[in-house]
């Protein structure tokens, strides 16, 4: 049986036909197009498919679809565009720090990775290398030895720290 899901993604409301236990991330995929969250293991171990629900990091590949109804949902496509007024073809400095720092290998894992450490920096400023690993610890990336990944977090958190907000 479908039911129709109506929420908030990357800032605009949408309304989405689901099928019967359809999770968030076949929602996103099939019913928006919206493909930057990837399906890794399909049972929550790797934080590919990591999106920000309500400002929180999850796994929507075990988020219940019907769950997502009237809540803020924020995929890696909607990242720069949400952030930056009139910024859309910008990078946000947090994919822009996965850059520069080489945190970027085969970019399965990078959307997963760039959204777990927006929502650390958003609730934690400031994290040392403990929070950084702790908020990392559900993605995994079969490509580098993390080093880069860590780097570009910490870099992240100092320019935004450095940048005046309004």
């Amino acid at each position: 049986m479908e039911e129709v899901v109506r929420f908030t993604v990357n800032g605009e409301a949408v309304s989405v036909r689901a099928g019967a236990g359809w999770n968030l991330l076949r929602v996103l995929r099939e019913g928006l197009g919206l493909t930057g969250a990837k399906e890794g293991c399909g049972a929550g171990e790797c934080g590919a498919c990591t999106v920000l629900v309500d400002g929180a990091a999850v796994n929507a590949c075990l988020f219940p679809a019907p769950e997502a109804e009237g809540r803020s949902v924020v995929t890696i496509e909607g990242l720069a565009a949400r952030e930056e007024a009139g910024g859309v073809g910008r990078l946000h400095p947090i994919q822009q720090a996965f850059v520069d720092h080489g945190a970027v290998q085969c970019g399965f894992c990078t959307p997963g990775m760039v959204l777990s450490a927006k929502a650390l920096l958003d609730r934690s400023p400031e994290p040392d290398e403990a929070e950084i690993r702790t908020a990392l610890a559900g993605n995994i990336c079969r490509c580098t030895g993390y080093t880069q990944i860590l780097e570009a977090v910490r870099a992240a958190a100092q320019a935004r720290r450095e940048v005046p907000r309004g």
